[in-house]
């Protein structure tokens, strides 16, 4: 972490977004309007020093979970997940360099016509060069999410803390879009969210961030200005860390 004054206190970061921030008001699809809004926020925050790594879901093109509760085979329907979070990455990555930010998507199933295959000494760099890295294909194995994906990428690129673009404010002890009295948590455990079967990411994910100690923060992408907010240090939403 950085200790210069008016920096971010952030060397490195891993921002995961969900297929669900690229839909906008749609019920499904990408929102060109709302992918351009996010990469704005993105560039400044990137000027201002940062270097970041994106992990991209793709639930506003595919669910796997839901289409395999469906009858499809579990495996087809999360590899055709994964090409989801391709499409969400290159979109993404046009709206970047649109704005003049050098990016590079990573996929984690090789398709060299379309991105770079994922090699962490070569996503180090890129980061170490000033780009945004966007990484895509989830792990690259069917039964894992991409928020999992998001805990591996970021132990592997060495990011100091994993940042989780969510449609609310935080971590709540319930629903706040269906009980309005909800509490919202400032600050968590990794055992409190497992214990609690907290909402924050799966237990997977969860356990492998412990396991490195590596600090999750949840917070609010609908809110202009959040992502430049929390690569900047202010404090938002929820923290998840090992300990009080």
């Amino acid at each position: 972490m950085s200790d210069r004054p008016g920096q971010s206190p952030f060397q490195r970061v891993l921002l995961k977004l969900s297929g669900e921030c690229f839909k906008g008001d749609l019920d499904f699809g990408l929102h060109p309007g709302t992918v351009m809004r996010i990469a704005q926020e993105v560039r400044e925050a990137h000027e201002g020093g940062t270097e970041i790594g994106i992990v991209v879901g793709g639930g506003n093109i595919w669910r796997g979970r839901q289409a395999s509760e469906q009858g499809m085979d579990r495996t087809t329907a999360d590899y055709m997940g994964m090409l989801a979070t391709v499409i969400n990455a290159v979109s993404l990555q046009d709206a970047l360099e649109k704005l003049d930010v050098e990016t590079r998507v990573q996929t984690a199933v090789e398709m060299r016509e379309i991105a770079e295959p994922f090699i962490r000494r070569r996503a180090m760099r890129h980061l170490e060069k000033g780009r945004v890295v966007i990484f895509a294909g989830g792990t690259g194995n069917p039964f894992f999410t991409t928020d999992t994906a998001a805990v591996l990428r970021a132990n592997e690129i060495g990011a100091d803390v994993i940042l989780k673009a969510t449609n609310v404010d935080g971590v709540y002890d319930q629903d706040p879009r269906e009980h309005p009295e909800a509490q919202l948590f400032t600050q968590l455990t990794y055992l409190e969210v497992l214990a609690r079967s907290l909402k924050v990411m799966d237990s997977t994910a969860i356990s492998l961030s412990m396991d490195n100690n590596l600090p999750i923060i949840v917070f609010n992408v609908n809110v202009l200005g959040n992502i430049v907010r929390v690569i900047g240090g202010e404090t938002l939403g929820t923290r998840v860390c090992g300990s009080e």
